[in-house]
């Protein structure tokens, strides 16, 4: 279950400054309260060893004396101070006999009554005892306790921890007050240090949105060789390839629109043709001069539907190259030879004139059948175009490489790095059908299914076309599941 985030945190997440000043103060300030609650403990432990120690030290001191023992026992002497060390060490005797306890110094607060272990050692039950005991003035001693050997007594010492516990509750303090103004610091410089490392990061995020609002693609300032410099880098990248993208789209646009200029204009002085010939006939439907006659108006209507179909084929391959990716065909084990079959069929329908020769080996390829087939049937449309009367066109297909020779005027040298670019025509084409559109498909493609095609000078004197599609000479083999027994 996910639990209600509170009031105002969304104000955090929103600024990556605040998250990482946030994260370094809980960070710093963990830290400093471990380093603080360690350092407690170690000097508290340390002060109660330090206690226990002495304590046992001047105790074992002190029982050695059996006369001191025995005044003590009697109430009569006092313990010297040089004999417990400090004057804040406080002695009793105990008399395991009686239980009763022999304090010399009765003008003191009471005495921290004795328990179980206490007794035990003075009854030579144990080697020694040492704990601390609260009294009902809520002041904690110190109590050690040890044998009076030769005597049959026992020794007590006792230190009040009052001093201990003032000095631990200021060292307690001082740490608090040191470890805030540690926390505190570390906010300071954890959000100098935030602000800081995320100002190139606010520079480029200023920059995209000026980007977006004005589409000035120019690539930005890089300054530096860190994550934040291979992030404009890498941004720069992108703003190299959406403006290689827009000039292309820009140069398609006016290429298309150039292109479509020309069909479209014959296509509307044809028609103003027909239609002026049509209401030229008077009313008796005696023709005058802008009449038509039946042939003329025949050749008139098939140079009509020519230039619809040149148009149609134009918007067709417009579409195709537009495409920013490729669609999703159904991809398929395609067999090149057959695809090459029907390309071959329908254009030899429209250019019965030339003689095709073919050779093709066995070869299987991934992609599209259609897209394929489309880019063979441009290559051989174009080797029909430049092939004179009664030319020959050789096909020959090895191990995926298809080549198209024909005995046409061929490429001339200036021409070659230019065929396969959109809307690109040599001089001498530029009188004869076509759109500049059929080889640049061919190359788009190619590309897609991981190939390539080349022009070259043909040794029979015309042009070769090369196109080279991946796959195997044998379609690949069903999965296990599919194959039957």
């Amino acid at each position: 279950m996910r639990l209600p985030l509170p009031e105002g945190w969304w104000h955090l997440r929103r600024s990556l400054a605040s998250r990482v000043t946030l994260l370094t103060t809980i960070a710093v300030g963990f830290s400093i309260a471990m380093i603080c609650l360690g350092g407690y403990v170690t000097v508290r432990h340390q002060l109660q060893a330090n206690t226990d120690e002495s304590l046992l030290k001047h105790a074992r001191a002190v029982a050695s004396d059996p006369s001191l023992i025995a005044a003590m026992a009697n109430g009569n002497n006092l313990v010297p101070v040089w004999a417990l060390g400090t004057s804040d060490v406080r002695a009793a005797v105990l008399e395991p006999s009686t239980r009763e306890v022999h304090i010399p110094d009765r003008s003191k607060a009471a005495f921290p009554r004795p328990g179980q272990p206490e007794w035990a050692v003075a009854a030579g039950q144990a080697a020694y005892s040492i704990r601390t005991i609260d009294t009902r003035g809520d002041v904690a001693y110190r109590v050690a306790a040890v044998p009076a050997p030769g005597t049959g007594y026992g020794l007590l010492v006792a230190q009040s921890l009052e001093p201990q516990h003032r000095m631990l509750v200021r060292l307690g303090i001082v740490m608090l007050a040191f470890g805030a103004a540690g926390v505190i610091v570390s906010g300071l410089l954890g959000w100098a240090v935030a602000t800081g490392s995320l100002r190139p990061v606010r520079r480029l995020t200023a920059d995209a949105e000026r980007i977006a609002r004005t589409e000035d693609l120019t690539p930005l300032p890089v300054g530096g060789d860190d994550e934040i410099g291979r992030l404009a880098q890498a941004f720069n990248g992108m703003l190299v390839a959406l403006a290689g993208s827009r000039d292309r789209q820009r140069q398609l646009v006016a290429d298309a629109s150039h292109e479509l200029r020309t069909p479209l204009t014959s296509l509307r002085t044809n028609l103003d043709l027909l239609a002026q010939a049509d209401s030229s006939t008077d009313g008796g439907g005696g023709p005058s001069g802008l009449a038509l006659a039946p042939d003329q108006r025949a050749e008139l209507l098939a140079d009509v539907r020519a230039q619809i179909e040149e148009l149609t084929t134009l918007i067709g391959d417009l579409v195709e190259l537009a495409r920013d990716e490729p669609a999703a065909p159904a991809v398929e084990a395609i067999d090149l030879p057959d695809v090459l079959d029907h390309a071959l069929e329908r254009v030899r329908r429209r250019a019965p004139h030339l003689r095709w020769e073919v050779d093709a080996d066995p070869w299987w390829t991934l992609g599209d059948s259609g897209t394929i087939e489309r880019a063979i049937t441009n290559l051989l449309d174009n080797a029909a175009k430049w092939s004179p009367e009664g030319g020959t066109v050789r096909l020959a297909l090895r191990l995926g490489v298809l080549t198209v020779d024909d005995e046409g005027p061929g490429i001339a040298a200036e021409d070659l790095p230019h065929v396969f670019d959109r809307f690109y025509r040599a001089a001498e084409s530029r009188s004869m059908p076509g759109s500049g559109l059929g080889l640049a498909i061919v190359r788009q493609t190619a590309e897609r299914a991981g190939g390539s095609v080349t022009a070259e000078r043909s040794p029979y004197g015309g042009a070769r076309l090369t196109l080279r599609l991946p796959g195997a000479a044998s379609p690949r083999p069903a999965p296990i599941g599919d194959r039957v027994s």
